[in-house]
């Protein structure tokens, strides 16, 4: 116990002293090019190398070189946003490690039976940012994709009354709370400092893959190339995606037996081996004490998650 305490001390401590020292350094950097007090050699290169960078564009730590070099960067980037938190990849990996060291350790010290789970708990505390931000990702979407049916009458309605495409953008913005209106506000602030609108919503299509939001940037870019009536366009767009969301909930009602029947299933193993415990713990101690027991219930464990992952994927029905 006193050995884990050590070490989780030990590894709190080491990335607090690096934390601060790499933050203490670029502080350091901005001072000196503010107060152009820079060195020779960064004065001669200030011309190219701006004063801020991009998030996520700083390449002269190792960790985020190695995950450019693995094209991991991007796809972690992509996750963040789309999730609408403000992390970054390092952090992300970093945390991950953290997370792992913590569960091994935990796993090992504390106990001591079971201490080959420990090299399957540190993987899985691991996918626990990544699972984290998967489901911060789809919660988010699904609530963009409940709003975008009256944000694309609003659109509609605005053009009607006279206005412009890119003033409807900034009404409905203004109009409509998050996480729609951070995306449109976004979009409209990109178009607004030139960048071109075809390259602004093809932006916000893809940082929202949804089939909705490309049919909606299609119609845009095809009626300002060909014209026609954008307003009844959008308004037919936004029927559809309602009769597509009452399916949906039909299916959900008729699928609701299958998922129930997974959560059943697979809740059944555990709640009977908790009561074997508790009348015959003896019987148990097998599966605690001996190297064979030990594999034993760890597969017994992965083959019940993955028999509930086939379930979940046999009424999982895409619409």
């Amino acid at each position: 116990m006193i050995l884990f305490v050590m070490t989780m001390a030990l590894t709190g401590a080491t990335y607090f002293i690096v934390h601060r020292t790499l933050l203490k350094r670029e502080t350091a950097k901005v001072r000196d090019r503010l107060s152009n007090r820079a060195d020779p050699i960064s004065a001669s290169s200030s011309e190219t190398t701006p004063l801020f960078l991009p998030e996520g564009a700083d390449q002269s730590r190792l960790l985020n070189r190695l995950l450019a070099k693995m094209n991991v960067d991007r796809q972690l980037q992509n996750l963040i946003e789309q999730a609408g938190v403000s992390w970054a990849p390092g952090q992300v990996c970093i945390t991950a490690l953290l997370l792992a060291l913590l569960a091994f350790n935990a796993v090992w010290y504390l106990f001591p039976f079971w201490q080959n789970m420990a090299f399957a708990a540190a993987p899985l505390a691991a996918l626990l940012p990544l699972l984290y931000l998967r489901r911060r990702r789809k919660k988010r979407i699904a609530a963009f994709e409940a709003q975008f049916p009256d944000a694309l009458q609003f659109i509609a309605r605005a053009m009607r009354a006279g206005h412009a495409f890119s003033v409807a953008l900034e009404m409905l913005y203004k109009e409509f709370s998050n996480p729609l209106g951070g995306e449109f506000r976004r979009t409209f602030e990109e178009q607004n400092l030139g960048l071109p609108m075809d390259t602004a919503l093809e932006k916000l299509g893809q940082r929202l893959p949804l089939i909705d939001v490309q049919f909606f940037v299609a119609a845009v870019l095809l009626q300002k190339r060909t014209g026609g009536n954008l307003a009844e366009i959008l308004d037919k767009l936004a029927s559809l995606i309602r009769d597509r969301f009452k399916l949906r909930g039909q299916i959900r009602t008729i699928s609701a037996h299958g998922r129930l029947s997974s959560l059943v299933l697979t809740a059944i193993p555990a709640v009977v081996a908790f009561l074997m415990y508790m009348v015959h713990p003896e019987h148990m101690h097998f599966f605690v004490e001996h190297e064979a027991g030990q594999w034993m219930a760890g597969l017994a464990i992965a083959f019940q998650a993955l028999g509930y992952l086939i379930m979940r994927q046999i009424v999982k029905i895409e619409v």
